[in-house]
Order: C-alpha cells, then sequence, then structure tokens
C-alpha cells in the first residue's frame, strides 16, 4: 500500500469518531463478555453484568408497549420529552440536558472529544474500563490512580498523576466495580484543582442505589462537568438502551457531533415512564439493600474477604486467580463478573434476585472448598 493509500491510526482513529469508520464502543454487556466470552445456558444465573434482575417498572413497560404500537415513527419528541422531563426532575435548564441510548455512548463522546495525544484520560484503578479503551483509540495518554485504603478515588493522586496534560478526569460514584463511594468533597476538590480545558467525568450509574448525594450541583453552578445517568440500573433497561448527560450547553455541544442521534423510541417512553412512576427508585432501592447486606453476612459468617459496598454489585476475594472461580462458577452454572489486572484475585458479583443468591452461595461453597 502506498503512501496516498495508507490511513495512519491517528487519522483512522479521527475518521472513526466523526462516523466515517465504525468506533468500538464498549458497554458493561461487551465488558463483561471477558468473563464469560461463550452463550450462557438457559437456566443459568446471570450476575455478571450489573443487571437488574426485575427488569423494567410496570409503567414503563406499558408505556413501550404502546410506543411499539406506533414504532413505524421516528417519533423524535420522545426523545426531546425525555431530555424535558430529566430537566424538570433534576431542576436544571432543559438546555443542559440531552437523551442518549444508555449512559456508554456519552461516556465516549466525551473521550473523544476531550483526549488525544498529549490530552489524558485518567481514572482510578481499578475502574470502570470503557472510558480508557476509548482513549487508547485515539492515542491520548492514560493515567491509573489506584483507590485509597477507603476505596474512594485518591483525587489528589490523580491530579499529580495528570499533570497539565489532562483532558477528562472519569469518576464512577459509587465506583464500577468495587461499589465503594468517593466523598462529594472530593469531587468538587478536583473540579476546582484540574487544569484548564480539561473536564471532569461523574459517572452516576449507581448513584439511586446508595442515594448518596448528587454532583448535579456542580452542573447547575456551570462547572466544566459532564455528568451520566442510566436507566440500565436501577430502572432495569439494560437492553432497552436510554441514559442522559447533563452539561452546560457549550460542553453538550462539544459532543454532539460524534454521532447521529437517533435513539430508540421504546427506550425513551420507557424512561419517561421511568421517571414519572412514583416510589420505583426507593423500592428498589431497599430491595438490593436487603440482598446486599444479606451476602456481606453471608460472606463473613464464612470468612470470605470481600469490599463493602452501597451498590448493586460485590468485589470478592479468592484464594486463587479470579478467572479461575468465574470458570470454575460458570460450570455450575452460575456466571459472575470478571477480575481486574490490578486484583487479579477478585471477582465482581453482581446482585440478583433472592432465588439467585441462594444458588450463587451453594455453588461458590463449592467452589472455594475445592
Amino acid at each position: 500500500m502506498g503512501p496516498h493509500e495508507s490511513l495512519s491510526r491517528r487519522a483512522f482513529a479521527r475518521a472513526a469518531a466523526l462516523g466515517a469508520l465504525p468506533l468500538p464502543v464498549l458497554t458493561e454487556r461487551a465488558l463483561a463478555q471477558l468473563s464469560y466470552p461463550g452463550d450462557a445456558p438457559p437456566d443459568a444465573v446471570l450476575l455478571n453484568a450489573n443487571e437488574n434482575p426485575l427488569g423494567p417498572c410496570a409503567a414503563a413497560l406499558e408505556a413501550m408497549g404502546r410506543a411499539l404500537r406506533t414504532g413505524g415513527r421516528y417519533q423524535f419528541g420522545e426523545t426531546l420529552r425525555l431530555a424535558r422531563t430529566a430537566a424538570q426532575a433534576e431542576d436544571v435548564p432543559a438546555e443542559c440536558v440531552q437523551s442518549f441510548a444508555g449512559s456508554s455512548d456519552p461516556l465516549h463522546r466525551v473521550v473523544l472529544a476531550f483526549c488525544g495525544p498529549g490530552r489524558a484520560f485518567v481514572t482510578a484503578d481499578p475502574g470502570y474500563e470503557a472510558g480508557e479503551r476509548a482513549a487508547a483509540f485515539v492515542q491520548a495518554p492514560i493515567h491509573r490512580a489506584p483507590l485509597t485504603k477507603d476505596f474512594a478515588h485518591d483525587v489528589e493522586a490523580m491530579l499529580r498523576a495528570a499533570g497539565r496534560e489532562a483532558g477528562v478526569f472519569y469518576v464512577c460514584n459509587p465506583n464500577n466495580p468495587t461499589g465503594t463511594l468517593t466523598p462529594k468533597a472530593a469531587i468538587e476538590r478536583l473540579v476546582r484543582e484540574k487544569p484548564p480545558g480539561s473536564v471532569v467525568l461523574v459517572d452516576e450509574a449507581y448513584i439511586h442505589f446508595c442515594g448518596a448525594p448528587s454532583c448535579m450541583d456542580l452542573v447547575r453552578d456551570g462547572r466544566d462537568v459532564f455528568l451520566l445517568r442510566t436507566f440500565s440500573k436501577i430502572y432495569g433497561m439494560a437492553g432497552l438502551r436510554a441514559g442522559l448527560a447533563f452539561a452546560r450547553p457549550d460542553l453538550l455541544g462539544r459532543i454532539r457531533p460524534y454521532g447521529t442521534g437517533f435513539l430508540p423510541v421504546t427506550g425513551m417512553a420507557g424512561a419517561i415512564a421511568s421517571l414519572e412512576a412514583k416510589g420505583v427508585v426507593e423500592e428498589r432501592r431497599e430491595y438490593v439493600r436487603r440482598i446486599r447486606e444479606d451476602l456481606m453476612s453471608w460472606l463473613r459468617a464464612n470468612r470470605v474477604e470481600f469490599v463493602p459496598s452501597v451498590s448493586n454489585k460485590i468485589m470478592i476475594r479468592t484464594a486463587k486467580p479470579g478467572r479461575e472461580v468465574s470458570a470454575a462458577m460458570a460450570a455450575r452454572k452460575v456466571i459472575i463478573g470478571r477480575s481486574w489486572p490490578s486484583w487479579p484475585n477478585h471477582v465482581r458479583v453482581t446482585l440478583g434476585t433472592v432465588e439467585e443468591m441462594e444458588k450463587f452461595k451453594a455453588a461458590f461453597l463449592q467452589v472455594i472448598s475445592s
């Protein structure tokens, strides 16, 4: 191939980002396949992708059923109505909200818009990996800061690692995979002290599981912050794809060119109904809390080490490599989450129903005693 036919890696990345070439967008489901790449048996217990086994609420199911009957129309208005509904619920200006098909889409767009050679992606270790995969694709430096002894993001270390070349500081709060919180004061410090021109990307995919203070006020105050929400977790719509990005209008404008904006009307209708339904978050938060507390008590009783979580997943320490434990669990038709390179002897376990967690306990005891 001659010089006029070749495409440099940097040019390839830019072309993909602009839609001329396909960009590998990684979602939680795609990353979960690292722990179990095949098709799970139909009777397997799936505890590997941080999904909500309860599925959509009744109001969302009804709304999506109505949307199906008019599915021959694009119904762009539903996308706008979701943004307006979320803006009202969160008390932010409507121009500070944009609807997406899940939160992985805007996460990738922020990285594409603000990272590149000399503009680093800064994240926690262990942390959710999708953003750093996108950063590597556009040849951005990647800095990983280990969590603190309390399993929070180490803001001081993140600032120190980035120096002046930061593009995006990514904070998933509660963190994925550990299910632990970073104090809001630490995030506020990160916003104050970050280098000019960089942004802080706060991913609140799991915030509803714990009721911790949101960073939405940073958006209201017009700071250099993107805040992400998804309907994949507490609202049980992982496969239906609906999410939101909150930020200043000029920041949202920076990420808008990196996609088409066509969104599934079923996801939009279900998301609107979920936001408008009364008591859904509170009921599901309590449901997950009871299951989480029961599992942590069971782990303590069986002298199994774990990271105390406030979310819908728990990192469990294993005596042998996590990959081996995951494989042994899969052989018993219980599919659990992956390990992280920096924590090879931990596995992430998503919380399922009461019945599913009983099957997990039985299989896990067999595996750790074998």
